[in-house]
């Protein structure tokens, strides 16, 4: 939150794209970031991309953007299981 400047009440627009969910500032967002300077995820959102409680996930902030981009568990195997296929199935690439 610090890194993109974001402080308690700033509102949110939390938007689910190919597994990832993509978080950005909006006037009329109807999510903010809590008193604490935390962000929740209420649970219709962690289940539109399979995320779990106690799930870890990799954050990515783009402060230029004003976006944060959560990767659950999910996207993450994706991301990686193809580039590491072919180099285990004895190709070269």
């Amino acid at each position: 939150m610090h890194a993109l400047g974001w402080t308690p009440g700033t509102r949110l627009d939390i938007r689910e794209t190919r597994g990832l969910l993509v978080i950005r500032t909006d006037t009329h967002g109807v999510f903010s970031v809590t008193t604490r300077g935390h962000l929740r995820l209420p649970a219709p959102v962690r289940h539109c991309c399979g995320l779990q409680p106690g799930d870890r996930v990799l954050l990515a902030a783009d402060p230029q953007r004003d976006l944060l981009i959560v990767h659950p568990p999910a996207a993450l195997d994706d991301l990686l299981t193809q580039p590491h296929a072919g180099r285990l199935d004895g190709d070269s690439a």
